[in-house]
C-alpha cells in the first residue's frame, strides 16, 4: 500500500475505534464526539462514513459476538423457555451497556425510515439460535421480536420508570411466558390433530 493508502486506513481505523470506545462507555454517540475522540475533523469523519448509522454498524460489528458464543451457557439446554429467556437477558444487558449507540441507531432509523434495514437486527439472530433445536410455531418469532428488543427495554426504563435490572427481568419473564404458551398451544394442537386422524375403534364384541 502507498503512504496515502496507509494513512487513509489508519484514519478509518481511528474513527471506528473512537466510536467503539464511546459505545463501550454507554455515553451518547454522535459524529462530532467520534471525530473529537479520533482527533479528526467532523468533515473527515463524514468522508469515511456518510452517516452515523454506517459508522455504528461497523463499530458494533466488532462488539457483539455471534449468537452461538452469546448463548454458550444454554447451548446444551433442550428447554425453549430457558433458551429464549437467556437470549432476552443477553440482548438487553448489552443494550443497557451500549445504550448511547443503540439509542443513536434507533433515533436515526426512525427519522429516516429508509435506513431501517441498516440496523443490525441482533435480536433476530439470538431468537433464531434459541429456537433452532425446536419446531417452533412461526408466530412465536414475531411475538418475541417485540419483547426481545431495545425498544421494549427503553419503554420500561424511560416511560415506566423501571430500573435497568427491573426492566430486564420484566422482559425476560414476558419472553419466557410467550414461549411457554406458544409451545403449550402448539403441542395441544398437534395432539388434537393426531387424535382426529386416528381411525375409530370398532365396538367391542
Amino acid at each position: 500500500m502507498s503512504d496515502r493508502q496507509n494513512q487513509k486506513a489508519r484514519t478509518r481505523k481511528a474513527i471506528v475505534d473512537a466510536c467503539r470506545e464511546l459505545t463501550r462507555s454507554g455515553a451518547e454517540v454522535t459524529m462530532p464526539q467520534v471525530a473529537k475522540l479520533a482527533m479528526v475533523s467532523e468533515a473527515t469523519a463524514y468522508r469515511y462514513f456518510p452517516d452515523l448509522v454506517s459508522l455504528l454498524r461497523e463499530a458494533l460489528d466488532g462488539l457483539w459476538p455471534d449468537p452461538a458464543q452469546a448463548l454458550a451457557e444454554v447451548a446444551g439446554s433442550r428447554d425453549p423457555v430457558e433458551r429464549v429467556a437467556a437470549a432476552c437477558e443477553y440482548l438487553l444487558r448489552h443494550v443497557h451497556a451500549y445504550q448511547g449507540a443503540v439509542r443513536a441507531m434507533i433515533s436515526h432509523t426512525i427519522t429516516v425510515p429508509g435506513a431501517a434495514r441498516a440496523r443490525p437486527g441482533i435480536r433476530f439472530g439470538l431468537i433464531d439460535y434459541a429456537l433452532a433445536p425446536f419446531a417452533a410455531p412461526p408466530r412465536l418469532k414475531l411475538d418475541l421480536a417485540v419483547v426481545v428488543s431495545a425498544e421494549a427495554f427503553f419503554t420500561l426504563t424511560d416511560l415506566c420508570g423501571l430500573t435497568p435490572d427491573e426492566a430486564i427481568d420484566s422482559a425476560r419473564q414476558t419472553a419466557a411466558a410467550l414461549t411457554r404458551a406458544a409451545f403449550s398451544d402448539h403441542r395441544s394442537e398437534r395432539t388434537r390433530l393426531t387424535t382426529r386422524a386416528e381411525p375409530a375403534l370398532p365396538p367391542a364384541g
